[in-house]
């Protein structure tokens, strides 16, 4: 497939002030495209969007993925600044907090399913118009817990896992409007939500000290793995390349899985590091 050209494109990024989100705009800015940066922070997105090179090139806008209308206005009020919208990053989400079935109050993981997984859907159907008359590109950002399913993980994972399968269904839904749409697969990687998991002696427990399986790759490599996804219009971005397997053959390395990553006492004893009630974390949407 030809490559598709970002230069002179309109980007939409969610949780565009979170540590993914700022990466990417800087990455796709300096790469020409003219980016359209939303999250909760509206001073935050429109100190970042003159800090890119002003609304000319770059313009903030508050919304709420957990607020339809919040984005369709959002969405709108882009595609008139910007004459279009080309791409969308759905990158906004809620993150690696910890806690077991007992732990985890109802609002905490109702919360992850909504920002993480129904934010995903808010924020494709808002921009669904604008993006069809371009022929462009849907970009979910998932995780490698979409095919890894931790536990004491389980709001985060079957979030993750949700967004996996809501691509899939959205990709075949609007492939005949030459719409293609792509879900992207980190590791984890070196990020606000990552750190304060890494603050966590629950989380630190259960996955290995991030050490060996859980070793964190490098921001950049993430975002260079997403972009070129974009660049591909790939269905499915995996970063790093060499997990390919994980994504590929989940249902095969779930034995794997459960004796090697999680051996022994570990759940066990990282539930006793853990608090008894696992908070909601910070959104970046």
């Amino acid at each position: 497939m030809k490559k598709y050209d970002v230069a002179g494109r309109t980007v939409v990024i969610t949780g565009a002030a979170g540590g993914l989100g700022k990466l990417l705009a800087q990455a796709l800015r300096a790469r020409k495209a003219n980016l359209v940066l939303l999250d909760l922070d509206a001073d935050a997105v429109a100190a970042q969007a003159e800090g890119l090179g002003g609304s000319r090139v770059a313009r903030g806008w508050r919304a709420d993925v957990r607020d339809l209308a919040s984005l369709e206005t959002a969405m709108s009020e882009a595609a008139e600044h910007f004459g279009r919208i080309d791409v969308v990053i759905a990158a906004a989400g809620i993150g690696n907090v910890i806690g077991s079935l007992e732990q985890t109050e109802p609002e905490a993981f109702e919360r992850a399913i909504d920002i993480n997984l129904a934010g995903v859907w808010r924020t494709f159907k808002a921009a669904a118009p604008y993006v069809q008359q371009q022929r462009g590109h849907l970009m979910a950002i998932a995780s490698m817990a979409s095919f890894v399913h931790s536990p004491l993980h389980g709001s985060y994972t079957s979030s993750k896992a949700g967004v996996w399968a809501l691509c899939d269904s959205l990709r075949l839904e609007l492939r005949h409007l030459g719409v293609t749409v792509g879900s992207a697969h980190p590791t984890f990687f070196k990020t606000p939500m990552v750190d304060e998991a890494m603050s966590e002696p629950g989380a630190m427990r259960l996955w290995n000290n991030f050490e060996g399986l859980f070793e964190l790759v490098s921001a950049e490599s993430v975002v260079e793995s997403i972009l070129r996804g974009i660049e591909r219009r790939s269905a499915q971005v995996v970063a790093p390349r060499t997990l390919r397997i994980a994504a590929l053959a989940p249902g095969l390395l779930r034995l794997f899985i459960d004796r090697f990553a999680f051996p022994g006492n570990t759940v066990a004893e990282a539930i006793e590091l853990t608090p008894k009630k696992a908070p909601a974390g910070d959104p970046h949407s």
